[in-house]
């Protein structure tokens, strides 16, 4: 797989790899915070347990095979999470591209602490929401919108953002009991409440993207 103006590294499709057990503790775990008691976050937050977690990581941060996940939208756009297995270089880089631009946008990318300008809530969903079926990659709203939540770069969210997170980890395999809570964990805890880690300002796809 080549991504046009991303560099050279073995990637490899992983969309498959969002049903397999263990991929969304491995894909979320980090954006949680500690209970107010002090609970630390566990996999089973996301309907996964410890063993399955573990054995997915091993397959996400393979050196020779970097997973790829496509997230195609309007028009050929499309939002890519590639899992940068550079040995002591990982990390976790979002891009957007489209057939007719010279190189992949870096919209973020994730190494422990974050950086780059993010999306908004409105972006995100609607992306979600809104897939290109005729294009290769993940095409669940639920699944889309969890692969992209490390993006949300806003700070002031809609009443109902909390409720489509729980409603898509549900849907995940989230245990029910939780969900609310998992939701609120993965909305309040993220790296965007670090300065150090923001640009000064989200891209708004709306201005180029969804209106064109």
């Amino acid at each position: 797989m080549l991504i046009k103006g991303y560099g050279a590294g073995p990637l490899v499709a992983g969309e498959d790899l969002v049903d397999r057990a263990g991929f969304w503790a491995n894909h979320l775990l980090s954006m949680c915070r500690y209970t107010a008691g002090g609970e630390r976050p566990i996999p089973e937050w996301f309907g996964d347990d410890g063993a399955d977690t573990d054995a997915l990581s091993d397959v996400l941060m393979d050196d020779a095979a970097w997973p790829v996940f496509r997230v195609p939208f309007q028009a050929g756009h499309c939002a890519v999470v590639v899992y940068r297995n550079l040995v002591g270089d990982f990390g976790v880089d979002y891009l957007l591209t489209h057939p007719d631009w010279s190189r992949a946008e870096s919209v973020y990318v994730d190494e422990g602490d974050g950086y780059g300008p993010g999306l908004s809530w409105r972006d995100i969903d609607r992306i979600a929401r809104t897939p290109d079926l005729d294009a290769p990659g993940v095409h669940d709203p639920a699944q889309r919108l969890l692969l992209l939540l490390p993006l949300l770069a806003d700070d002031d969210l809609p009443d109902e953002a909390e409720a489509a997170v729980a409603d898509a980890l549900t849907e995940i395999g989230a245990p029910a009991e939780t969900v609310w809570e998992t939701a609120d964990h993965l909305l309040g805890n993220r790296n965007w409440a670090d300065a150090r880690c923001r640009r000064p300002s989200v891209v708004r796809l709306g201005e180029y993207v969804f209106d064109q």
